[in-house]
């Protein structure tokens, strides 16, 4: 039986899903296609992702609205679709996740830089924010996830939308590259520092999805960072399927859902209390992870 998701974390770790958008090319979207666009126009198809995830052991399911903002989707000339796509969004997650299951409104960065940066405010970017986890939370979201980020000035402006549209669990991820004997976000932001802006920020759960050039090793050790980090709080990690290889093919990852199950156990061993996938990451590698985990 479902229970509150915080309390869940403190009981036994809990599996999170994997990667969306490979799963969305292996059935059709083509490069620079926007995904959430099939959320209305597909639905069956990105519904079907997210019950593959369920099936394997997934009990938390993220939204297809990674690019959900107005200003990502303005980029594709959808911007008058922001409420719809992402009220679709959880809504097709819900309808997947099942009673037992927890819907993750996944929040990407909004695809600028926060003034002096770039030309945006913040208190333009909290409205950004708040439009789309307000539909996300209209859709069914148990949760927002404010995934990917480089700038802790974005992170936190995420938790504080999220915030102050709905009182639910709001979790952020950062996305690190070794650095200087250390994990670092693309700003040049030191794990620790990362971390304990979201939690001054009033994040409920912190930690990372995805890397740059990250090995399954790479990922043990930025889990033992991680907790250190969190101290009290719940830690999530999301790694990708091993570091990416580039080949005549495009961007391939190696990691065999074996691979990712042994990695599993070692990310719960540093204390670890939400793990998934990111890219590369397939139903098969999560089924996987599941059984070791269980």
């Amino acid at each position: 039986m479902k229970t509150d998701l915080l309390s869940s974390c403190l009981a036994g770790t809990l599996v999170c899903d994997g990667a969306m958008g490979t799963q969305l090319f292996a059935r059709g979207l083509t490069p620079g296609e926007c995904g959430m666009r099939w959320n209305e126009e597909r639905p069956a198809d990105v519904e079907a992702v997210h019950s593959a995830y369920a099936l394997a052991g997934c009990r938390l399911i993220t939204t297809n609205s990674f690019g959900g903002t107005r200003s990502m989707l303005e980029r594709h000339g959808s911007g008058d679709r922001v409420l719809d796509w992402n009220r679709q969004a959880a809504a097709l997650a819900r309808a997947a996740a099942g009673a037992d299951g927890w819907v993750l409104g996944d929040v990407g960065p909004f695809g600028d830089f926060l003034e002096p940066l770039g030309d945006t405010t913040e208190d333009q970017l909290l409205g950004i924010f708040r439009e789309q986890i307000g539909a996300l939370v209209e859709g069914g979201a148990d949760a927002v996830l404010v995934e990917t980020m480089s700038d802790p000035a974005e992170a936190a402006a995420g938790v504080r939308a999220a915030k102050s549209v709905a009182a639910l669990p709001v979790i952020v991820t950062f996305a690190f590259q070794k650095s200087g004997g250390g994990f670092r976000t693309m700003m040049g932001t030191p794990a620790a520092e990362a971390i304990a802006a979201a939690l001054e920020a009033g994040a409920d759960i912190v930690g990372a999805n995805c890397g740059t050039d990250l090995s399954l090793d790479d990922y043990a050790a930025l889990a033992k960072e991680l907790k250190a980090a969190a101290g009290t709080a719940p830690a999530i990690l999301q790694p990708n399927a091993g570091a990416p290889k580039n080949t005549p093919d495009g961007i391939r990852y190696d990691a065999t859902p074996e691979e990712m199950a042994t990695a599993a156990l070692r990310l719960r061993e540093a204390g670890i209390s939400i793990i998934g996938g990111c890219c590369g990451t397939t139903p098969a590698h999560l089924a996987a992870m599941a059984r070791a985990l269980s």
